[in-house]
């Protein structure tokens, strides 16, 4: 008898949703069944019933009493394909059950059946009033999420040159918004030629993007991939807001979750997505209550969720352009030409990357210059040199995580050392690191390359000595430039242009540190004059600062 070759070795993976199916697809005891019943409806279906169908906003939570209910995707030949199942005491739903977003499949019947409807508005209250349940809900809608997006289910495929700055764009905010693809990578998938064939493409029409149900966007703008994919929400310009808050980093964020749990009617406007500077992050370690770290995507994604939860809406790829605060309620206005009217309005569109002054550097932006590091941006710099510019913790972390993936990750900054800029944890590991090289005093003087980067040239200001290195990745995390822009005359602001808090034009102390020189605005995190540039100290801010809002709100109740 001929030896067999060992079994191969199963690792469990707890990150892994299919080893949490128990909690993925939860069967809730009949003393919940029966508490869930008060918020909602009984209904007897028969079989090809539809519940609810992909693209649709603001679909019923449905519980199973008895029967079968299929959920399922439509793939590019029309057919069905079910993936989910649901049986007696399970329920329907994942994240965009706490929004108004498209859902991304479809529910029909299986066979005879008796099914509990709860409406979007009777959800919520259902959610805000039964604690237990709604842990046991929220924790599966976040599990489903991140196996739709694993298993790419609900999705789009996303056709184009892997390190295309268009492909990347695209890619970026599917990833970064937590929306299920595929990329099929023109430059390296077998299966490439096929796609190409079978849409009749050429190669400067790519990348595209091709749904489920046959939309083809060709290379779309982020707001057009949005409007398709059903991520946008309307917003009535009639309404007033309590609280509307600018920008959905750390300190958005966290003014989102506090305003909303008490009880303020709030929205948050942000541009392309949730996290804002943190969210590029691959790794933060020096978070309170994460002592292995967490990445900065899994924070946001987490604080979005908690907002939602709470009631908060989030407008994504959709960033203020300009705000009337001659008039109350404020009026926001937003780059594609709608407006939210609010009470008070929150500023906190934080900061972004100054960029380098090298001759081409615009060239390349996208398509080997970086201003984000996570897993995304790492599979671009496999057994590949790096750099990374930049002395401060976002370069930090970004070194780090890319020693374990590029050949040698090459440091640069124009100081003389990381010590007075970077939290020491990192400057160790770096210093310690036989994958990285800090380069002192030094700073980028050429970028060369066909289409793409592919090398670089930096001097040593010292000695004069130019290295040239073959680099198809720079990763460019130097300082920061408050996004200001859209406040025009509005508020008073510092010579660098960040917003000034805590004092009006006469120098006297104000009422709250978060406060502008226009009563009923507020400034948090790192768009602040002054503040800390730190996740734990953004949110902070945007957690103290709804005290101030109460207050302005509501003058006599506080």
């Amino acid at each position: 008898m001929s030896e067999q070759s060992p079994a191969p070795e199963v690792v469990y993976d707890p990150t892994d949703p299919m080893n949490r199916k128990e909690q993925m697809f939860p069967r809730l005891d009949p003393t919940m069944v029966r508490r869930i019943a008060a918020y909602g409806q009984e209904e007897n279906v028969s079989p090809g019933t539809m519940l609810f169908e992909r693209g649709q906003r603001g679909v019923d939570f449905f519980l199973v009493l008895d029967g079968l209910v299929e959920i399922f995707d439509v793939d590019k030949h029309g057919q069905s394909n079910v993936f989910t199942m649901y049986t007696a005491r399970q329920f329907s739903g994942e994240m965009n059950m706490f929004n108004r977003r498209a859902v991304m499949a479809s529910a029909r019947v299986a066979m005879d059946s008796r099914v509990l409807r709860v409406r979007s508005e009777d959800f919520r209250r259902m959610v805000a009033a039964e604690a237990d349940i709604s842990e046991i809900i929220m924790r599966a809608f976040i599990l489903r999420r991140v196996g739709l997006i694993r298993a790419g289910f609900g999705g789009v495929v996303l056709v184009g040159p892997g390190h295309s700055g268009d492909t990347l764009r695209l890619e970026r905010f599917l990833v970064r918004n937590g929306y299920p693809h595929r990329l099929i990578d023109t430059e390296t998938d077998p299966d490439a030629d096929g796609f190409i064939e079978c849409f009749q493409l050429t190669l400067d029409q790519l990348p595209v993007v091709i749904c489920p149900e046959r939309c083809f966007l060709q290379n779309p703008t982020t707001a057009e991939l949005a409007d398709e994919l059903g991520l946008t929400e309307t917003i009535d310009p009639d309404f007033v807001y309590d609280v509307a808050v600018a920008g959905a980093g750390p300190a958005g964020l966290a003014a989102a979750v506090y305003a909303a749990s008490e009880g303020l009617s709030t929205i948050v406007v942000e541009g392309v997505a949730p996290g804002g500077q943190a969210g590029t992050s691959s790794k933060i370690e020096n978070y309170l209550g994460f002592p292995t770290g967490i990445s900065g995507q899994a924070l946001a994604g987490r604080a979005q969720a908690q907002a939602q939860k709470f009631g908060a809406r989030l407008a994504i790829s959709r960033q203020a352009s300009g705000i009337d605060c001659s008039v109350t309620p404020f009026r926001m206005f937003l780059d594609d030409g709608q407006s939210i009217q609010a009470r008070s309005v929150i500023v906190a569109t934080g900061a972004r990357y100054r960029k380098l002054d090298v001759p081409g550097y615009a060239h390349f932006e996208g398509a080997g210059i970086h201003y984000a590091c996570t897993a995304m941006e790492g599979q671009l710099c496999k057994n590949e040199e790096v750099i990374v510019v930049g002395g401060g913790n976002s370069a930090g972390q970004a070194a780090v995580f890319l020693s374990r993936i590029a050949s040698h990750v090459h440091v640069l900054v124009r100081s003389s050392g990381l010590a007075a800029t970077m939290s020491d944890y990192l400057v160790q590991r770096i210093l310690l690191s036989s994958s990285i090289t800090l380069h002192t005093h030094s700073e980028i003087v050429g970028l060369e390359g066909e289409g793409r980067l592919h090398r670089v040239t930096w001097q040593q200001r010292e000695t004069g000595e130019s290295t040239t290195r073959p680099c198809s990745n720079v990763f460019v995390m130097i300082g920061a430039e408050p996004n200001t822009d859209w406040l025009k005359d509005c508020l008073a602001l510092d010579s660098k242009g960040f917003v000034l808090t805590g004092r009006c034009d006469q120098g006297h102390i104000l009422e709250s540190p978060y406060a502008t020189t226009k009563a009923g605005i507020f400034a948090v995190g790192d768009v602040r004059s002054g503040s800390v540039k730190r996740v734990a100290s953004g949110v902070g801010e945007g957690s103290v600062v709804i005290q101030a809002v109460h207050r302005y709100l509501s003058p006599t109740a506080v």
